[in-house]
This record gives C-alpha cells, sequence and structure tokens, in this order.
C-alpha cells in the first residue's frame, strides 16, 4: 500500500525532502502529492472563516502525512477532523514579521484599526496576525484582513495596503526596495513552528511507515542546515525568486524535528481560543486530544 505525502514549498522541510530522494529509498512505494494541483475550493471569506483544504485533503484521500504552518492543524480540528501533531521545529521568529512601510502613522498594532492588513490567510501569517490584535485589545472585526498569497508584496509596495504580515523570501525583495518597520516583534508574541501532522488512523495503523517519514525528515533537515546554499536552488528552480534569496530564508531558520511539548500545546490553545472567539472557526478544540504520546516517543528517539 502507498503512502501519500503532501508537500509544497512553504514547508521547507518536506519540499526539500521531495528533491533529495531519502524517503523514496526507505520506502519505495511513497507517493509525492503537491498541494498547488489539488482543489483549494473558492477562497473563503477572510473577515469570518479560516480555509480548511490542508486538513480536508488528509481525510479525503490526497495524502497521508501533510507539513504545514501552526494555524491549518487547529481549522482541522474544528473541522472535526481527529488528527495528530507528529512533530514540531524549533522557533522561527525571523522568518516572518508585521510590518509597515517607515514612513506609516501606524506606529503599533493598536494602529491598525480600520486598516487594510494584507496576509496569506489561513495560514501562520493569520496567527500572528491576530495575537498581535489581541495584544492591541483589538479583535478581528477591527480591520479590513485582505488574502493575498501570489501578490502581497507588490500590494504592500504599491500601498494598496497598509501593513502586511511578510515572510523571507519574499521580504528580502521588499527590504531591497522599500524601508519598512516591525509593528511589533514576532519573538515573544509566537513561536512561528514548522509542523506536520496526519490522521489518526495513519498515526495509529502504519506507524512503521509513519516513523520512516520522521526519520528521512530529520535526515534532510540535517542536509539542509549543513548545505543551505544547494538547497535553495531546488526552491529557485521551482519559482522565479533567485537562490540568494531562498538561501537568506534558509539560513534563518532552525531544521530539525522535535516532539511536541507544552509549550507548544499552549500557544496553539490561546490561537484556537482566538480563532474562536473571533469567529474565524465554529467550534472549539482541545489542542491537546491531538497530541500522541507514542508519536512523540519516535521524535525524541532522533539523533541530536
Amino acid at each position: 500500500m502507498s503512502v501519500r505525502v503532501g508537500y509544497f514549498p512553504q514547508n521547507n522541510s518536506l519540499f526539500v525532502l521531495r528533491h533529495l530522494g531519502i524517503l523514496d529509498k526507505r520506502l519505495p512505494d511513497v507517493e509525492w502529492v503537491d498541494l498547488r494541483g489539488l482543489d483549494h475550493g473558492p477562497r473563503v471569506d477572510p473577515t469570518s472563516a479560516l480555509p480548511s483544504a490542508h486538513g480536508d485533503h488528509l481525510f479525503d484521500g490526497g495524502y497521508d502525512f501533510i507539513g504545514t504552518g501552526s494555524t491549518p492543524p487547529v481549522t482541522a480540528q474544528a473541522k472535526g477532523h481527529d488528527i495528530v501533531y507528529v512533530a514540531v521545529s524549533g522557533p522561527r521568529v525571523e522568518n516572518g514579521r508585521l510590518v509597515v512601510p517607515a514612513d506609516s502613522d501606524v506606529q503599533d498594532p493598536a494602529g491598525l484599526r480600520g486598516k487594510r492588513v494584507a496576509l496569506g490567510h489561513g495560514s501562520w501569517q493569520t496567527t500572528l496576525l491576530l495575537l498581535a490584535l489581541d495584544k492591541a485589545g483589538l479583535t478581528w472585526s477591527d480591520i479590513v484582513p485582505v488574502d493575498s498569497y501570489g501578490d502581497a508584496a507588490e500590494r504592500f509596495l504599491a500601498r494598496e495596503v497598509d501593513a502586511w504580515v511578510g515572510s523571507y523570501p519574499d521580504l528580502t525583495k521588499v527590504e531591497q526596495q522599500a524601508r519598512i518597520r516591525e509593528l511589533i516583534p514576532t519573538e515573544g508574541l509566537f513561536s512561528h513552528r514548522s509542523l506536520w501532522f496526519t490522521s489518526r488512523a495513519f498515526a495509529a495503523g502504519r506507524r512503521p511507515e509513519l516513523a520512516a517519514i520522521i526519520e528521512a525528515l530529520h535526515e534532510a533537515d540535517a542536509w539542509t542546515a549543513a548545505n543551505p546554499a544547494r538547497a535553495a536552488e531546488f526552491f529557485a528552480a521551482d519559482d522565479s525568486r533567485p537562490a540568494a534569496e531562498w538561501e537568506h530564508a534558509l539560513r534563518t531558520r532552525p531544521w530539525g524535528l522535535l516532539p511536541v511539548d507544552s509549550d507548544f500545546v499552549g500557544e496553539q490553545q490561546h490561537a484556537a481560543d482566538l480563532f474562536y472567539a473571533n469567529g474565524l472557526i465554529q467550534q472549539r478544540v482541545s489542542v491537546a486530544d491531538a497530541v500522541s504520546e507514542e508519536v512523540n516517543a519516535i521524535t525524541r528517539a532522533l539523533p541530536r
């Protein structure tokens, strides 16, 4: 029986693993599924909902295993999907920031009231922005979220939006063309971890295959940490951004898989509670319900 692994460039670890072929040697029947080729359906209204395709495809035959940012697994649980967190990365606080033009009259997150904020809605960017708003005493309805995946940097440079939750390598291009200012430090607000999750059925019924994926991912991460320039070439060949921009992004993030711990669960639960309170999900979730100590044991056993 084949194992389907979803991948896309936004999860750097899986994208590199796909190109290195490490997992293919351990699981010859692995099937790689490019998330960009799957049906994500119409975009949801960013003022009142979160997209759920990443979690949905774990349960509709799209794939068996996926890596994303922090938001999709919460959305999956809110849809009633029985997921299991597999592992998390270390904090990636240098990888993403909430920014405005340097000459903006917005001095802090409280100044975003009524402003247009660009973000990749449904990704980690939603979590970071909502945490910043909550700290400033604002709610999601106090801003105008602009769902912008492919052209957020261009909209920001054109002043079509007032602020942007940006990440590297896109931020590199903007920093080269304009002066920008960070509204609130990401560090201390949000750990911005990469993470991987699966269905409980796969975690329980396909444990050897899951262990092989975890071990291969960890090995690929170690390779990327040692070879960021070579890894950047994989990404540059996939899009129009220079390899140097990708290399900068890869050098400024942590590598390696970590078990899910109480700090991560607490941060995820806080975000999930805010999603519910702000009407972005319609069901309360318990993040701890998606943690498996048996799966955590596999990740803990990885070499450090």
